[in-house]
């Protein structure tokens, strides 16, 4: 027999009757009944013979272990969802010692090939890969052999839907939760805001109504933002508080330009709209619509930004913040925010959720003299209480009078340093090597 396995997408209705018949014949769980994107693989060998047969689905709603692994907040979960896919059912057809070690080069080929057939079938490529292993089944070991990484247990919930309302119901089995990048930086690639082109099509699932932050604390932060200053003489049929919670929850929700603020305020449902004081649209003959609550445009919310002063917005959304400190975690990671070339702010941020603790405005990254991200991020740290809170900063923040400011605020860091900071590294180096005397060992 030739060794090489091949993988192959099926989709001719004979195959497939073929495929559902062994999968219920040789798998625990019987036939895979799937909805959403779906894609059944066969394994075979050099003869054609078939070997393993799995089925590939939409991910798990709610995972809490691959949610916090991964770092996504509400918000990115409903938005990126779609980019990780659901190893269903995993079904070995050889016999026992025909075929050794089938189980784990399987799941490698799956890993390295599946990307590429599910970008051609659904035009957009996964980065992220999950399953669940029952253990009065299996241990798993052919996950550990393939490099698959373990979660722990689920809770031992199932998800049932009723009158479009989601109900979740003991099973008493809990399961192996175990996960798998397709890329090597697959986890950065689900919390940026610029995703490749390939994946792009993948993260226009529904994400209508997702709001990072709860209903109450929407309604404090318009409270919050009805102090800052407005500028405008006139033209105020659309409040300067409505828009700035929408800022504020758009860039905590990974917003980096205007028309991302635009576009995840097109995605409030018309009850949350309403909440925000957004006005009533109106139709040709100028009667307003009481049904429809209109967003404001991409140019209005250009406009109103441009000229936004953002030292109060700062202020005001600091103190906000802080009012919320019950709510907010302490591992913190201290970065600039830049809506392009409009507005920007040096936040820092909960590390897991990606929502900030405190803000300073910033016009520019460079330029300047006291506006731009370091002395700006520099004085937001002075005026923190960060007992028992990890600050992390990337080398532009690997500076001493930085890290003196975070001591200074009861707090420790987590800088990073690069070969251009010579003085700074080669003194970081030095006092690894007096804890190491082996030396260094550099990547």
């Amino acid at each position: 027999m030739n060794k090489k396995i091949k993988i192959r997408h099926i989709y001719k209705a004979e195959e497939l009757k073929r495929f559902a018949k062994l999968e219920g014949k040789y798998h625990h769980m019987g036939e895979t009944h799937s909805g959403g994107d779906t894609m059944r693989i066969v394994f075979e060998d050099g003869n054609g013979k078939w070997l393993a047969l799995m089925v590939w689905g939409s991910a798990c709603y709610h995972l809490r272990p691959r949610d916090e692994y991964i770092g996504w907040n509400m918000a990115l979960r409903r938005a990126r969802q779609k980019l990780v896919v659901n190893n269903r059912r995993f079904t070995i057809l050889a016999k026992p010692g025909e075929h050794p070690n089938l189980a784990s080069q399987c799941l490698g080929l799956a890993v390295r090939e599946l990307p590429r057939m599910w970008l051609k079938k659904f035009h957009y490529r996964p980065l992220f890969a999950e399953t669940f292993c029952d253990i009065n089944h299996s241990s798993g070991t052919c996950y550990r052999a393939a490099n698959w990484i373990p979660l722990g247990m689920t809770k031992g919930f199932s998800r049932v839907n009723r009158q479009e309302c989601d109900f979740y119901v003991p099973n008493d089995n809990p399961k192996t939760i175990w996960v798998a990048p397709f890329v090597r930086d697959a986890i950065e690639l689900l919390n940026s805001p610029n995703l490749p082109d390939e994946c792009l099509e993948g993260a226009r699932c529904d994400a209508d109504g997702v709001l990072p932050v709860s209903p109450k604390q929407a309604e404090s932060l318009y409270e919050a933002m009805r102090k800052v200053k407005d500028w405008r003489d006139d033209n105020k049929s659309i409040p300067a508080a409505s828009m700035l919670s929408i800022v504020v929850m758009a860039m905590m929700s990974g917003a980096n330009s205007v028309k991302a603020v635009w576009r995840f305020g097109e995605r409030l449902t018309m009850a949350q709209r309403r909440e925000l004081c957004l006005r009533h649209d109106k139709d040709k003959f100028g009667t307003p619509l009481k049904a429809y609550f209109k967003v404001p445009s991409y140019v209005t919310f250009y406009k109103f930004l441009k000229k936004l002063d953002l030292v109060d917005f700062g202020e005001k959304l600091s103190a906000w913040l802080q009012s919320q400190e019950g709510t907010l975690p302490r591992r913190l990671a201290l970065d600039g925010k830049f809506v392009k070339e409009v507005m920007g702010v040096v936040s820092m941020v909960d590390c897991e959720t990606g929502a900030p603790v405190a803000v300073a405005s910033s016009r520019r990254k460079e330029g300047t003299v006291g506006e731009c991200e370091l002395p700006k991020g520099q004085k937001l740290i002075r005026d923190q209480d960060l007992t028992n809170a990890l600050v992390c900063a990337d080398a532009l923040h690997g500076q001493q009078e930085t890290a003196r400011a975070i001591l200074d605020a009861n707090g420790d860091y987590l800088l990073q340093i690069k070969e251009n900071q010579a003085t700074i590294l080669r003194n970081a180096e030095n006092v690894a090597k007096a804890r190491n005397p082996n030396g260094i060992k550099k990547k």
